[in-house]
């Protein structure tokens, strides 16, 4: 089993007669919710995405990473939202944590950096500053193409490689990720000669890490996306049993819901591993801009430990009891550790590590933490994974997309739109003298 989900943690703060009484819901839910009924099933595509998915188009993702791979020292991605978080979580997760750092013969894949995720002019400068003179090709992501964002970023990225490679050539290192009939991109992309791959209508921006917007960038990384499908397909069988005992992915959603209804309105995903952060940023917009409506939901945030245990966690052992944790633990790290030696010199009284790996340490300050928070009366929820690899990261992609789904089911909420969204593009529409 690639997960295990485990809330020995937050035993104490409900009753085992609690998930069975609310066992009924949670597997209506699920049954509307496979059943691709209910409130917003036009947006249920990706419920059955890993095994359902365009095997042409996916062929076509693998050949333009490679050239991307043999063409570009640089691939500036373009996209906000979910439009890029998936693809950087996972790029994250699986690759080197200074992949971008590394040379290029360790690397041998493009450096990867990711645009139109802001409106910052010194970011986009200083991003201009590091693409230099070197080659390089674009992906945008974007189902209409006239975000602000990322449109912003495309014209930028867009005239310098018509600048450095001529028109002709530029548009064979443009690879536009957008609607398949419509919007300013798909228009642009056809008159241009554009690459082209489709957001789907039925899957919307959270949930589309594993269509072409999060496939392509995280291909054109090196990471084994058929490894990926794989583990997400394995999730998706998994969690297609309709019994919430044998389902873990309904677990979760269940006790969340009896978390929330006893005042835990703050979620925070906790990772020890500096690598997962992008994880937890993909994670807080999937269940954030999911359950956040008419005035209901879990405020989703998130904290890497050990780092912020030494910022927030006087906060959590003893602040606001309005908050539970969800952590994630990587059981076996799959790579290269350092191992603590004695020193003759123990000013540091560090001599009583000897022999221990840090992930050994880093391990025992989770266990340790787990027990303070339950002594300082915040319960923690433990999702244990079984290693960093393709497969297990698609798995929990897809335990998190359908937990967030059922859970949305039982808040009674459409967890497929998203209308609060539109109202800062609104008012900045309005301040700018948008026509």
């Amino acid at each position: 089993m690639k997960l295990n989900f485990n809330y020995q943690f937050a035993k104490n703060f409900f009753n085992e007669n609690e998930l069975k009484q609310i066992k009924p819901y949670v597997e209506l839910a699920n049954e509307v919710l496979t059943s691709k009924s209910g409130a917003g099933n036009d947006f249920l595509g990706w419920i059955d995405l890993p095994e359902n998915y365009d095997k042409d188009e996916f062929a076509r993702i693998k050949k333009a990473a490679e050239k991307i791979k043999n063409d570009s020292e640089v691939l500036v991605v373009i996209g906000i939202g979910g439009s890029y978080l998936g693809a950087k979580a996972a790029i994250e997760f699986l690759s080197h944590s200074f992949y971008n750092n590394l040379p290029k013969d360790k690397r041998k894949t493009p450096e990867i950096y990711f645009a139109g995720t802001n409106m910052s002019g010194v970011y986009l400068q200083h991003l201009i500053d590091v693409v230099g003179d070197r080659d390089f090709s674009v992906n945008v992501i974007s189902k209409s193409g006239t975000t602000t964002e990322p449109a912003i970023a495309f014209r930028v990225f867009k005239k310098m490689l018509e600048e450095k490679y001529g028109k002709e050539e530029a548009a064979k290192r443009i690879y536009a990720t957008t609607d398949k009939e419509k919007g300013a991109l798909k228009t642009l992309a056809t008159a241009e000669g554009y690459e082209t791959f489709v957001v789907p209508d039925n899957v919307g921006g959270r949930f589309s890490v594993l269509t072409a917007v999060g496939l392509l960038p995280i291909a054109a990384a090196g990471i084994n996306i058929d490894d990926l499908m794989a583990g997400a397909k394995d999730a998706m069988n998994d969690f297609a049993n309709k019994n919430m005992d044998e389902n873990q992915a309904l677990q979760y959603a269940a006790v969340r819901n009896i978390l929330h209804r006893k005042g835990k309105d703050l979620e925070l995903m906790v990772n020890y591993e500096p690598r997962v952060h992008y994880l937890a940023e993909w994670w807080k917009q999937l269940f954030g801009e999911s359950e956040g409506k008419e005035g209901k939901g879990i405020f989703s945030t998130s904290a890497v430990f050990t780092t912020d245990l030494h910022s927030i966690g006087q906060y959590i052992q003893e602040g606001n009891r309005n908050i539970f944790e969800t952590v994630i633990n990587i059981i076996d790290m799959n790579e290269e550790d350092i191992i603590m030696q004695v020193q003759e010199n123990n000013e540091d009284n560090l001599n009583y590590l000897e022999n221990m790996t840090l992930d050994y340490i880093n391990k025992k300050t989770m266990e340790g933490a787990l027990d303070a928070h339950l002594e300082g009366d915040v319960p923690s929820i433990l999702i244990n994974l079984e290693k960093l690899d393709e497969e297990n990261i698609g798995f929990l992609i897809y335990f998190f997309e359908k937990a967030c789904a059922i859970y949305c089911r039982l808040l009674g909420v459409d967890a497929f739109n998203q209308p609060g969204v539109e109202a800062y593009k609104r008012n900045m529409g309005m301040l700018l003298n948008k026509p």
